[in-house]
């Protein structure tokens, strides 16, 4: 026997798990409406929580929600600054204990989601989960509630299917992935440990070999406020105006940074693997006021393997470079706080055995080899592979239109996703 055939369902159990799995998807349906029908940008995590812990509930599992320890997180080099606090935003834990001498496995998620503002770009509701000609519509559809509600209905089958796994499967729900990952670190922190750990983040069922690291910063340029009325007599200095400097100046690092040679593999074939955006731009309280201040957030990348702290040393070098050709900037340079994202890239072990598991489930499910996928995004990965030596990789179904209006989801990639991790869990935990 194969290994492929192992996992397909030639092990004792596998046929079983699919037909439930099968059976119980218009359910899944459901559920995953209900979790894109919480809004759960962030610091509003606590709903979506509470939903996901009573369908845990359901299924025979403990549950424990914990808030984030924010002093642990702080004496931890992969720590992200938070700007506000962690009330009433938990994280959840849950395992399927194993029957002992088998492989631990963790699946995680994360629960966050990005704002959908503004709303009128968006052709249906945003927060309804509606499905048409197959796909679901709505925040958080594919990014990444979708691949969560497989991990959980991947256990139910598991669970209605009568199998016993040896090892423990573990599942964690996450806040702050998409602006810092500290949920995701907090729970190893707390001891959360698994042989592995797989993501099912939406990467159109495609094996995630590589993230770049990212950081957020923000800038801010100062002016010289006055009222319009005589402004050019007054010395008045519009920030805006000036930070078409700083503007500029980001654009010429972020070609430099794509320009300049020596990637690591895998991103040599990658057009474009570092992007730079203007996410932000705060200025201006009156119509009728030059403003005194323009507040730019940005969010810029760097290859594996490079330090973040030169990294934002060269590139707060370049825009400071840029602000010397002008008057105002040279004796007003412009502050940058870092908020947000402090988080290193990696490139995945390819030798690590889950790997092994993971496409044998794919080739099973879907009849054609796993593809590898190389990310210009940070996940929450990182952390599994590079602070706690736990091989972790991204798996999930085929999305589109990510972090835009009309975010949607394929949900016969949901069933399939669904189906990989459960042959996985059946074949890496024993």
């Amino acid at each position: 026997m194969t290994r492929t055939d192992a996992a397909a369902g030639g092990a004792a159990g596998g046929k079983a798990v699919l037909e439930r799995v099968e059976a119980n998807f218009e359910r899944q349906v459901e559920f995953l409406s209900r979790l894109v029908q919480e809004r759960s940008v962030r610091g509003n995590e606590r709903g979506v929580q509470d939903v996901i812990a009573g369908e845990l509930q359901r299924l025979g599992l403990s549950v424990e929600l914990y808030d984030l320890d924010l002093e642990q997180l702080r004496a931890h080099r992969a720590y992200s600054p938070l700007e506000g606090d962690y009330a009433d935003r938990p994280n959840l834990a849950a395992t399927l204990p194993g029957a002992g001498g088998g492989r631990s496995l963790l699946f995680q998620s994360h629960v966050d989601v990005v704002p959908v503002t503004p709303e009128r770009f968006w052709t249906r509701d945003p927060w309804a989960g509606e499905v048409a000609d197959g796909r679901m519509y709505g925040r958080g559809a594919a990014d990444m509630k979708s691949g969560l509600s497989a991990m959980i209905f991947a256990v139910r089958a598991l669970r209605e299917a009568g199998v016993e796994l040896a090892g423990d499967l573990h599942l964690d729900t996450v806040i702050e992935e998409e602006c810092t990952g500290n949920g995701a670190l907090s729970s190893l922190l707390r001891g959360r440990r698994a042989d592995a750990a797989i993501i099912p983040e939406p990467f159109g069922q495609t094996l995630l070999v590589a993230q770049v690291g990212v950081m957020w910063v923000r800038i801010t340029v100062e002016g010289a406020g006055a009222h319009v009325l005589g402004a050019d007599q007054q010395g008045a200095v519009n920030a805006i105006a000036k930070a078409r400097v700083v503007l500029a100046a980001i654009e010429e690092l972020e070609r430099q940074a794509n320009e300049a040679g020596g990637r690591p593999a895998p991103f040599g074939t990658v057009p474009h693997p570092l992007n730079y955006s203007v996410g932000t731009l705060h200025a201006g309280d009156w119509p009728s006021t030059v403003p005194s201040e323009c507040v730019l957030e940005v969010r810029f990348s760097a290859f594996p393997g490079e330090d973040l702290a030169e990294v934002r040393a060269r590139f707060e070098a370049g825009v400071l470079a840029a602000c010397e050709e002008d008057a105002w900037l040279r004796t007003h340079p412009p502050r940058f706080d870092y908020i947000g994202f402090n988080a290193e890239g990696f490139v995945l072990d390819r030798s690590a055995p889950v790997l092994e598991s993971l496409e044998a489930a794919h080739m099973a499910v879907t009849g054609a080899a796993l593809e590898p996928f190389v990310s210009t995004a940070t996940t929450d990965a990182r952390f599994y592979n590079l602070y706690f030596g736990i091989p972790a990789t991204c798996y999930g179904p085929i999305g589109g239109n990510l972090h835009a209006p009309d975010e949607w989801v394929d949900l016969a990639s949901v069933l399939d996703t669904t189906r990989v991790l459960a042959l996985t869990a059946l074949d890496w935990c024993g």
